[in-house]
């Protein structure tokens, strides 16, 4: 039989542990909120974006008549043999198997393209950390989102491989507080990589998050631009009924909206290219086109890096409600084995009294 006072530290160390995951959780609530307000903030924008392209291509000779080649070099398509590959994973743990699921996407991809050479950039810690214990690293590499400007000048030239995959870029600590200026200057860098003909083919793998229970892990090729608007997706993978469910109670508990909502802006967006209006624009519509096209790039990465902020404090927020229950269910059982041994104490103790005294 157990001894009691052992119980008794096991059970108030779960009852503290439960205490932890709870505020965990209601900490991962609160920051979900505001990636929600965030990721919704932002997508006015990007839809206009996309669909004043849209109404661009309707109006501006983006291909050749002659040659049927592309006048904007992010068209045009060549035989991937040099391919960027961007993973967004968290930079904290507890967050459940996040990370882990990307890295997993992040290693079928690859196996994919086998024969040709992939660069990877890393962004967050834990996928920096994974794929480090895997591929080697280049000789010279990007440091970091706020360094980007300097790391133009420090890319891996050609020669100088350390493997057919290598880590070229690793970006810490940014995704706690980072802005569109940053992320601008990342696209920047694979902009110019692409234009130089560096890599041929740019991919993200992230974690898109429409709402708590409507998420799927994703690897979707941004460069080159097959359709403005129309995301390219290569891999997918859903989210498992179980998942949903976790998910579903654990936002429920927490207060937080199951549905994303949807703004006024997003529909006067969508209205933009659909309109059979013809727009007078104070710049020639291919010059337009030509300087829109790089921001369109950016804030597909934007875009990415938002929802898999916000995907992964809603990973984390369902776990801390799993450990919450399964805390609760230990203490229960451990009371329940405290309560047998305290009987079964007390029980002992009236036999030997009883004895004792028909001893007498």
């Amino acid at each position: 039989m157990p001894n009691i006072l052992d119980i008794r530290r096991r059970i108030r160390s779960v009852v503290n542990t439960r205490q932890i995951t709870k505020a965990m959780k209601v900490v991962s609530a609160a920051k979900l909120r505001r990636a929600q307000d965030r990721a919704l903030s932002a997508r006015p924008y990007a839809l206009m974006l996309t669909n004043v392209l849209k109404s661009l291509v309707a109006r501006a000779e983006i291909y050749d008549p002659e040659t049927g080649e592309p006048k904007h070099p992010l068209l045009a398509q060549r035989p991937e043999k040099n391919i960027l590959l961007i993973v967004v994973t968290g930079d904290k743990g507890l967050a459940g198997a996040f990370s882990a699921n990307i890295t997993k996407a992040a290693g079928r991809f690859l196996e994919s393209k086998q024969g040709k050479n992939v660069d990877i950039e890393a962004i967050g810690r834990k996928g920096r950390d994974f794929l480090r214990r895997r591929y080697p690293v280049a000789a010279m590499q990007t440091r970091s989102l706020a360094e980007t400007e300097e790391s133009l000048e420090t890319q891996p030239s050609a020669g100088e491989r350390a493997g057919a995959i290598e880590l070229t870029g690793e970006h810490v600590g940014v995704l706690g507080k980072f802005d569109f200026t940053q992320v601008r200057r990342l696209a920047e860098s694979v902009i110019e990589r692409y234009e130089r003909e560096e890599i041929d083919s740019v991919y993200v793998v992230f974690n898109e998050f429409k709402s708590v229970i409507a998420q799927r892990l994703i690897v979707e090729q941004i460069l080159p631009i097959e359709q403005i608007g129309a995301p390219a997706v290569r891999q997918s993978e859903e989210m498992t009924q179980e998942e949903k469910s976790k998910a579903k109670e654990a936002a429920i508990s927490a207060g937080v909206g199951l549905r994303s909502s949807e703004s006024p802006a997003d529909k006067i967006a969508e209205q933009f290219a659909t309109a059979d209006v013809d727009y007078i624009y104070e710049q020639p519509p291919e010059e337009l086109f030509r300087d829109l096209l790089p921001k369109y790039v950016a804030i597909q990465i934007f875009r990415a890096l938002l929802e898999s902020v916000a995907a992964e404090h809603a990973a984390r927020m369902t776990a801390m409600d799993s450990a919450t229950s399964n805390a609760t269910d230990m203490i229960d059982s451990l009371t329940l084995v405290m309560n047998r041994a305290r009987q079964a104490k007390i029980t002992k103790e009236i036999i030997e009294i009883v004895s004792g005294a028909a001893a007498m």
